[in-house]
């Protein structure tokens, strides 16, 4: 009988072109599947084809699990200290396993093991043609459709299936099953049927690899697409940059006569594509993606990611765009959030901001209205700069004398200690009911405190992954943690 599977396998190898390994693993399969019938329960059953003689052994196993498992699943798991009193050094994660009498290969059926091994040779086939097509780079996909199944377009794109959503479709399209279709690849999904390519018509990367198809340039690296966005069917805009002083961008890829820009918009539904000259400066570069309308000042605030853009009345409609549409895709593509605004508006603003950061002053540093404006107009916003900035900088202050420096940096550091001290106290009032769990220490608990959890019911109901990301502790403390406090739920349900 060993030396009948060797011979089956060698035989299906060569039929079907695929490994000698991919066969034996799916006879493997088919011998573990009739193994298991032998039982009422759900077991879990390996086993194992010697290559190189035929023989075969058949195991059934159990998972190890840790002893805090909520479920054990009696059949097919073991918790880690029942399994250490048989193998002192397992894990979680391994498997106890125990011999069984292996079925007779002739008894599963010729045919039911030649089934479960043509599947698994199959699926071989499916990944390898996929391996092959991923391999090409091939981010552009066409075909014809070749049916239409609840809206979503399948397309025949040689040996794979390439399925187009209809939420991946441009809105107002109408598809008709024969119509060849361009698209890009979106992702991979793995069903039952197999692997299947996912595509979109919408995606800012269909329009990026429509350019790199119709400008050379940019395939042969003169010319770099920085960034793209799309209101699909609608209106895009790219934003391009010469790598070669000699060439211009934005007249690369428009093209004679507009031909290369035509052809992109022939393919996305006459979608309007508007080409942006990309620049380090991200001033210069939202200023770039605003046109047509200008742009009166920029405030860029770093730290929240913002800029607010001012324009004058006339141009205000322009920036917005209908339904704010020239602003929105402006945002997408620098990656900026932008606020535009009137030079009323930003004036307003302004004033709302000075005068909030010279109450700040005045009640912080115990100063005077003027003493708190001439640190505004100097351009100071929070105490850190008045404490920390290099004394040379304040000094250079007409209105301020050494003394007054001094005084004011005092103040400000006097005022953040204070603010400091009282953080501190209030998170060590916080960790006063983590502190009670066991296992827990006090910097894990001020830390979790800074972080919003102040409660041991809090902490019950982070996930492991939550809680490493918030403290970098290891995995299997975080487990024990969340585990101590989440105790007296399982108490309440015994009672």
């Amino acid at each position: 009988m060993s030396r009948d599977i060797l011979l089956m396998v060698d035989a299906l190898a060569r039929e079907k072109n695929v490994e000698r390994e991919i066969v034996f693993t799916a006879l493997e399969m088919a011998l573990a599947s009739a193994t298991k019938k032998r039982f009422k329960e759900d077991v879990d059953v390996r086993v194992s084809i010697d290559r190189e003689t035929g023989d075969y052994s058949a195991f059934r196993r159990w998972l190890v699990v840790p002893d805090e498992t909520e479920e054990v699943i009696m059949d097919q798991q073991y918790l880690l200290s029942e399994a250490k009193e048989e193998q002192p050094d397992m894990e979680v994660g391994g498997y106890i396993e125990e011999p069984l009498e292996p079925v007779d290969f002739g008894r599963i059926g010729a045919q039911a093991a030649k089934q479960v091994i043509l599947q698994k040779i199959r699926d071989a086939e499916r990944e390898q043609i996929l391996s092959d097509f991923l391999a090409r780079k091939e981010h552009l996909v066409s075909g014809a459709i070749k049916r239409l199944e609840r809206g979503n377009a399948i397309i025949e794109t040689g040996r794979l299936e390439a399925v187009l959503p209809r939420d991946q479709m441009i809105p107002k399209e109408n598809l008709r099953v024969g119509d060849r279709v361009r698209a890009c690849l979106l992702r991979i999904d793995r069903g039952v049927r197999g692997p299947q390519l996912i595509l979109s018509r919408v995606s800012p990367e269909f329009l990026v690899r429509l350019f790199q198809l119709e400008v050379p340039e940019i395939e042969e690296g003169l010319l770099e697409i920085k960034s793209a966005a799309r209101d699909p069917g609608v209106r895009a805009k790219i934003a391009v940059k010469s790598n070669d002083q000699r060439i211009d961008p934005i007249g690369t890829c428009v093209g004679m006569r507009g031909s290369r820009v035509q052809a992109v918009t022939g393919e996305l539904a006459g979608e309007r594509v508007d080409i942006i000259l990309w620049s380090a400066d991200p001033a210069q570069f939202v200023i770039n993606a605003l046109a047509p309308a200008d742009v009166s000042s920029i405030v860029v605030d770093e730290e929240k990611h913002t800029m607010d853009i001012v324009v004058d009345g006339e141009n205000l409609p322009q920036a917005i765009g209908r339904g704010g549409q020239n602003v929105r895709l402006a945002s997408e593509l620098t990656g900026w959030q932008l606020n535009i605004m009137t030079l009323d508006e930003s004036q307003r603003k302004k004033e709302q901001e000075t005068a909030s950061v010279r109450a700040l002053f005045m009640e912080r540093l115990d100063v005077d209205q003027e003493v708190a404006d001439i640190l505004v107009e100097e351009g100071f916003s929070t105490l850190e700069e008045i404490a920390y900035v290099p004394i040379t900088e304040m000094l250079e202050i007409e209105s301020f004398d050494e003394d007054t420096v001094n005084e004011l940096r005092t103040r400000a550091r006097n005022a953040l200690l204070t603010e400091a001290i009282a953080s501190e106290e209030q998170v060590g009032h916080d960790v006063e009911d983590l502190l009670t769990l066991e296992g827990m220490d006090n910097p894990t608990a001020r830390q979790l405190a800074r972080s919003g959890v102040k409660t041991k019911e809090d902490l019950a109901d982070l996930a492991v992954d939550d809680l490493v990301e918030m403290t970098q502790m290891d995995a299997e403390r975080a487990r024990q943690l969340i585990m101590a406090a989440r105790a007296p739920w399982f108490a309440e349900q015994s009672n």
